[in-house]
């Protein structure tokens, strides 16, 4: 039983929760009075009183008085008009969205208040040393954890950037307001603040007027990194690094992360022809860019903190060779200087003064200033960019200009800017202003120009004093600098011809300076110093590495196949998709083991096939340097795997005869993704045929030290089978994966491609990794973090490092104690019975009823979710109208917009109650409680279903769906009932959600905003139906649809 000092604890925290929420309301309204008018917000205030009075009475038990209210409430909103209609979808929609905020900041403020937090690497630790572990055990397993959080690109997140960078203001002003030293004066300030960031909400158009490319996905991906990730990851390794420390009396290893980070952005090629071999090089080459921008910006910062004269004889030593390397290069450059100004004085005198006449902005500060300025990457446009990077005043410091002075002179001549072969080539002006800024712009281009501006900018290096810190970090930023340059050249297409010893290609390159630093601070004594900022950069490089995620591809299985296919009809083979598994796979073997190349170069083949060949020829130039996995979707057969593994060392082999040497990085790891009900049963089977052919056992070991990594699909099982049985089956498949690598010798990554919503396997992180099979989380996990999710858990700093603690320590006990496995044979005889019954329910409502599918497309919006451009790919994997082809992510959006909810629960009554019924209801009962598996599938399910409200979905049935198919809404309404009352019985709670009383009480203080909105949801459909041109109709829609979600706190 709680405590009940827990109790008041908790009332205290959501009074501040409360209060946040009717300070955002009451600014909203204030700023909706002046931009609707007061006789309208009286509107809006009547249909807010009339569901809050419904809500109430139904909780109360009055369910009469509550459905009058419910009809009342959808009359008024049926004689709106449409742009009152409109304006009402937009204040809810901002209503829900203030309101998520609010919650937000209230479980950043609830984790800082409390002592000792739950989850934290702290708390854990302590569990695991009084629970026996020995300390030397927690060290190491804490230091070879490997854990990959991988973002992806799915198309759940509603929001626009634009809007969610205000939303993260307004979360920022919460978090000043809290202050308790804020002063009345300094509250004003800040509501004034708050004032304008909801007016510009109001202002701007919440929706996406077109669909986002791949690349605007990928930047949005870096963004994330860039405002939250790159603050969170040091501090989240201080964390995991004084909680060793205390528990075991070591710090965590400098270069040493638990956990790094992977994206599916813009490497995604699973039915989306937008994800082309040029947009995955582009991304991995703006990842890079991104990633050394921001060492640029913490490298100008650390130079000017470690200003200290005493360093290691190491470090001086260093420091006199860089300053003897630019002695000389200055004087290399002065003698060449000397002969351009010589052999071109005449033309240079016309063009531009041998000196500037006036210095740049800010050439009198000092440089550790810019890294105060705005970045300057979504100035960086790709693909087809009109961004100018010569233009860039970082790039003062580089040598390297890509154009000698000569060049540029002519191309000014010529009429042209330097860059005269990218898209923004112009005609230099002839006002003499215009002129004079073209002449300098010119002189900052060149090389004596930069070399010059350089001596102004900088301090000189030859003066007496000069800390050897700041020389040796003042080459990592000269190093820096000319990489960037050398990223932008590539990105532009540009000829780049830089010296390798001139820029960093590999994280070691840059980290050797750093840790020279950082030994020298520790040698001199000042170890307080080295830990800081210092520390926190070596840090970021050990996580971040040189690409900020690697980048991982993903096709279907079946477009390999039909390569191959063009492959062997041109070689006059026959037709590889016709061979049977076993002349596959020696063809394939066969092929492997050999030394040469098996595409012809003279190969014509459709474009579909040259854009595979395409993607692994631009995987073979990036190299694992920058590219993570080959993702295998669909994947069935062991030929799947090895048909990836050919077309990449054929790949390989061409490019590295290209270079006249080895490609960059290693191979690909190739890892197959097992979907559907019937591959996940195969899985274990797969992987045993795999590792039973030696060439391909003994490359794992031998190119990714023996390491087998796998992938299972939450989302398409879910959508095969129902939830019940997708979660059955994928603990099954876990536990044969695990084992056939285990009779090999091979160590087993699992790779989790779970969703945001529990019908796609989302749901707490810490409570999924704890229910896994004992022995499939041995130190490494890797596991997809999906659209909306994204920005929720990892959109603030705050937040991130909680999910990075959490992802820690989850693993760490899943590692050292694992979860209890079925106690006797029956309970895994019962879950079989439960997974039988259930998935024959769910598959004769949704794949067997003549009449779902067409009450599907009646009684929700799934049609008209393709309106909302938050996508580049398209809707259906095939040109076909059936449940069988249609994503997964629709297919949950779309009833989670109704609040039916259907495919987290569907099947689950009539499975519980069929083993129920046979006297197996205590059996449960201690399932739940002794079997983690089964109690966190449970408890998942009564979350979603006291998320769902049969209220609204009858709405939308009588509403919407033609009457002869409104009994089939009833009995799914039934079904629904069935569920929650044997969840309740295994449970052994009285209610739903009785057991995470928080979700209940956020839940019901949204309603008085999303039970409107659906209703409004409801009549703006039934219009749009009958008028499907209608533009407003479609925006009004559209922002229901935005604010439902927003209210039910994820989508598909």
């Amino acid at each position: 039983m709680t405590d009940t000092t827990d109790d008041i604890a908790e009332e205290i925290s959501f009074q501040s929760f409360d209060d946040d929420c009717k300070l955002l309301g009451s600014l909203l309204n204030d700023v909706l009075q002046r931009e609707v008018g007061s006789e309208f917000m009286e509107k809006v205030e009547r249909t807010r009183i009339l569901a809050q009075s419904a809500c109430n009475m139904r909780t109360a038990g009055i369910e009469d008085t509550a459905e009058l209210l419910d009809k009342q409430l959808s009359s008024e909103i049926s004689k709106m008009s449409l742009e009152e209609a409109l304006t009402l979808a937009r204040a809810f929609s901002h209503y829900l969205n203030l309101m998520g905020i609010a919650e937000t900041h209230h479980r950043v403020r609830k984790a800082r208040s409390v002592v000792h937090l739950s989850k934290s690497c702290d708390d854990i630790f302590n569990q695991l040393i009084q629970g026996g572990v020995h300390p030397d055990e927690l060290y190491s397993t804490v230091c070879k954890q490997e854990v990959e959080i991988v973002l992806t690109a799915h198309p759940t997140q509603i929001n626009r950037r634009t809007l969610q960078y205000k939303h993260i203001r307004i979360a920022h002003l919460l978090e000043y307001n809290d202050r308790p030293d804020l002063g009345h004066e300094d509250r004003e300030m800040l509501i004034e603040d708050l004032v304008r960031e909801i007016i510009s909400i109001w202002q701007t158009d919440e929706l996406r007027r077109h669909k986002p490319s791949p690349v605007d996905e990928a930047r949005t991906g870096l963004h994330i990194v860039e405002q939250s990730l790159w603050k969170a990851v040091p501090h989240y390794l201080r964390r995991v690094s004084n909680a060793l420390k205390k528990h075991t009396g070591r710090p965590l290893p400098l270069t040493c992360t638990p956990i790094r980070f992977g994206s599916w952005m813009g490497g995604d090629r699973d039915g989306n022809p937008n994800v082309t071999a040029k947009v995955t090089k582009d991304v991995s080459l703006l990842s890079r860019w991104m990633a050394i921008d921001l060492y640029i910006r913490e490298v100008d910062s650390l130079r000017f903190e470690l200003s200290m004269n005493s360093c290691s004889d190491t470090l001086s030593k260093l420091a006199h060779e860089i300053l003897e390397k630019e002695t000389s290069a200055e004087e290399r450059h002065e003698n060449r200087n000397a002969h351009l100004n010589r052999s071109h004085s005449k033309h240079q005198s016309q063009l531009a003064p041998s000196l500037p006449t006036q210095l740049p902005a800010g050439a009198d500060l000092p440089s550790c200033t810019e890294c105060s300025e705005e970045s300057q990457y979504p100035r960086l446009e790709l693909p087809g960019t009109n961004y100018l990077p010569l233009n860039r005043q970082n790039d003062l410091g580089s040598s390297s200009s890509g154009v000698s002075f000569q060049s540029a002179s002519e191309n000014v001549a010529n009429g042209n800017v330097a860059n005269g072969s990218t898209s923004q080539s112009t005609v230099v002006p002839r006002s003499p202003s215009s002129q004079l800024l073209a002449q300098r712009k010119l002189f900052v281009e060149s090389q004596f120009g930069r070399s010059s501006f350089q001596k102004l900018l900088e301090p000189s290096a030859h003066r007496p004093g000069i800390p050897a810190y700041r020389i040796v970090l003042g080459n990592v930023k000269e190093k820096l600098v000319k990489t960037r340059r050398r990223l932008e050249l590539l990105l532009e297409d540009l000829p780049c011809d830089h010296d390798p010893w001139d820029y960093y290609d590999t994280s070691d390159q840059l980290l050797e300076p750093l840790l020279l630093c950082y030994d020298s601070l520790q040698s001199c004594g000042s170890g307080v110093l080295a830990d800081g900022r210092l520390a926190d950069l070596i840090r970021r490089v050990a996580t971040f590495g040189m690409v900020l995620m690697k980048l991982d591809l993903r096709q279907e299985s079946g477009r390999h196949a039909e390569t191959l296919d063009a492959i062997t009809k041109y070689l006059d083979m026959g037709v590889y998709s016709e061979w049977d598994e076993e002349r596959r796979l020696e063809f394939l073997t066969r092929e492997l083991k050999g030394k040469r190349p098996l595409v012809p170069l003279s190969i014509e083949v459709a474009p579909d096939v040259k854009e595979v060949l395409d993607t692994f020829r631009v995987g073979a130039e990036l190299g694992s340097d920058s590219l993570g996995a080959y993702v295998i979707s669909m994947a069935s057969n062991a030929s799947d795997v090895l048909a990836v593994e050919l077309l990449q060392k054929d790949a390989r082999l061409a490019v590295s005869g290209e270079l006249g040497r080895p490609c960059p990085g290693g191979t690909l790891r190739v890892v197959p993704l097992f979907e559907t009900v019937k591959d996940l049963r195969g899985a274990g089977s797969v992987i045993r045929k795999l590792l039973s052919i030696d060439w391909y056992r003994e490359h794992i070991i031998k190119n990714h030290n023996g390491h087998q990594e796998v992938m299972v699909g939450y989302s398409d099982s879910g959508k095969d089978a129902g939830r019940f049985t997708a979660a059955w089956e994928l603990y099954k498949a876990q536990e044969d994966v695990v084992a056939a690598c285990t009779e090999f010798g091979i160590k087993v990554t699992l790779f989790h491609g779970r969703g945001g919503s529990i019908g796609r396997g989302g749901g707490p992180t810490y409570l999924a990794i704890q229910s896994q099979p004992p022995g499939s989380v041995m130190g490494t996990l890797r596991s997809t973090e999906q659209g909306e999710m994204v920005q929720a858990k990892f959109g603030i700093p705050q937040t991130a490092v909680r999910q990075l603690e959490i992802y820690t320590t989850a693993v760490l006990l899943a590692t050292l104690r694992p979860p209890l496995p079925p106690r006797e044979e029956n309970w895994r005889n019962l879950m079989e019975e439960i997974s039988t019954i259930s998935c024959r329910s769910y598959r004769s409502t949704v794949y067997e009823n003549p009449e779902f599918l067409t009450y599907f497309h009646e009684a929700t919006p799934q049609a008209e979710l393709g309106f909302l451009n938050i996508g580049s790919r398209p809707t259906r994997r095939k040109n076909s109208s059936g449940i069988g082809h249609l994503r997964a992510i629709p297919w949950i959006f779309a009833w989670t917009q109704t609040r039916f909810v259907l495919p987290a629960w569907l099947g689950v009554g009539a499975g519980l109650k069929g083993v129920c019924e046979k006297g197996c209801t205590e059996d449960l009962r201690a399932m739940y409680k002794e079997w983690p598996f089964f109690q966190s599938t449970i408890d998942l399910i009564e979350m979603v279903l006291g998320k769902a409200d049969m209220t609204i979905a009858k709405h939308y049935d009588e509403e919407l769906v033609s009457e002869s198919r409104r009994e089939l809404g009833a009995e799914l309404r039934r079904e629904f009932s069935t569920t929650e009352k044997y969840v309740l019985v295994v449970s052994g709670h009285e209610k739903l959600s009785e057991n995470n009383r928080i979700l209940r009480r956020l839940i019901e203080s949204r309603l008085p905003y999303l039970n409107p909105m659906n209703m409004l949801q409801v009549q703006v459909l039934k219009r749009l139906r009958r008028d499907d041109d209608n533009n407003k109709l479609r925006d009004a829609l559209l922002i229901t649809i935005n604010g439902i979600a927003a209210g039910m706190r994820n989508t598909g």
